[in-house]
């Protein structure tokens, strides 16, 4: 599908306007997020950088100050709450919302899964006092351990303690659901790695069965760079129908596709991953307009830095005659990058949000690390946001 930058619809979306993209921006600020860019546009320079950062914090290295000042800075709304609110307010003032999410994944401890827990539920108490603050994002994986998830997608059989554990695991994970609940802040369940996906989908699909009867609390998240997840979206979407209540389905590419890859060549079985961009692309539009197609059932969110598949759901949209403020329909991009779809539809009048993570530096940077190897310059992403922040220094004059 073409990118249309230079086209708008009725309601004057330009994709093409850094004015508006960059208008909460300092021209400091423009500058440093220039430079970081330029940095990030080196894919020899994230690889190595990627690795020698991760080397240096598990030798615990002090790293941190300078982590916190560039990458963290521009992709992250702080270490606490409290940090976060001036980024919340300062989005809000630009008419975009905030989906909150502590970056905690690969835990290893019962009392590290109950600390994530317990700042989950903090931040859906901060959510629920903050009214552009409507979801807060979760990883299983920072709730309970990968191993028992592997071994439950597997079938093997857990020992006693293993059983345990996994009880504890959907117990924090229903707390936290029933929070939410209570307060109406929606949770989006992320995706992770497609050998304890089932799981992570079991559980999600149990928590939508609790909490969704009346309106969207809990997410489940679709990879639309695996073949499968087109048709694990209908089919979701037919339980949800036929056990009466609400899907809720936040729609992505994918995260972990050289991961994925890696792991299937090495075990010698069939990859999960599309057999090229295209596939991916085609299925994740049509997952797009099943959605559309169905919004009074389905509450989704177009979790997408691809402008054409922006585009594409502002042309269903407008073709359809919808509210485009309708809580169902929902845009969201990461915090940092594409600020000329999150600006330019928030101007008109769509629901959009940028995706803050927060928490300490050191757990973070494994999100970071994943962020910058995924939108490095193979796929042009970095490029284009150089590009972008280039034309609004040239119109500054800076």
């Amino acid at each position: 599908m073409a990118v249309k930058t230079k086209k708008k619809l009725k309601n004057e979306v330009d994709f093409s306007n850094v004015e508006i993209a960059f208008s909460g921006m300092s021209d400091a600020d423009l500058r440093q997020a220039a430079r970081l860019f330029k940095m990030m546009n080196k894919r020899w320079l994230v690889s190595t950088g990627s690795q020698l950062g991760l080397m240096a914090f598990k030798m615990r290295l002090p790293v941190n100050a300078i982590v916190e000042k560039t990458i963290f800075k521009h992709f992250c709304g702080g270490k606490t709450l409290l940090e976060c609110q001036p980024t919340v307010d300062h989005l809000s003032e630009q008419n975009v919302l905030t989906i909150l999410d502590y970056g905690a994944e690969g835990k290893k401890t019962e009392e590290a899964f109950n600390s994530t827990m317990r700042e989950t539920m903090r931040a859906i108490r901060f959510a629920n006092e903050n009214n552009s603050v409507p979801v807060i994002s979760t990883k299983i994986t920072g709730l309970g351990r990968f191993e028992i998830l592997e071994k439950v997608q597997k079938g093997i059989e857990l020992t006693g303690a293993e059983k345990e554990e996994y009880i504890a695991l959907f117990k924090r994970l229903n707390s936290i659901c029933h929070v939410a609940h209570e307060h109406k802040v929606g949770l989006f369940i992320d995706a992770e790695e497609s050998w304890i996906q089932d799981t992570i989908d079991y559980l999600a699909r149990t928590m939508m069965e609790r909490y969704n009867k009346k309106q969207a609390i809990v997410y489940n998240t679709f990879q639309l760079y695996r073949h499968d997840r087109l048709d694990f979206l209908k089919n979701s979407y037919e339980i949800a129908r036929r056990k009466g209540y609400i899907l809720g389905a936040k729609l992505v590419r994918g995260a972990y596709m050289e991961k994925e890859n890696a792991r299937a060549e090495e075990m010698a079985y069939a990859s999960p991953i599309q057999r090229d961009k295209a596939a991916t692309d085609k299925d994740y539009n049509e997952a797009i307009r099943f959605c559309i197609d169905r919004y009074e059932e389905i509450a989704f969110c177009n979790a997408s830095h691809n402008e054409a598949s922006a585009w594409y759901m502002l042309e269903l949209i407008e073709r359809n005659n919808l509210d485009k403020g309708h809580s169902h329909l929902n845009f969201c991009q990461l915090l940092g990058m594409s600020d000329h779809l999150s600006f330019n539809m928030a101007k008109a009048g769509y629901c959009v949000a940028k995706y803050v993570p927060y928490g300490p530096v050191r757990d973070v940077v494994p999100y970071l690390i994943r962020r910058a190897r995924e939108n490095s310059a193979v796929t042009g992403d970095m490029s284009r946001e150089l590009g972008f922040i280039m034309q609004e220094i040239k119109r500054r004059r800076l």
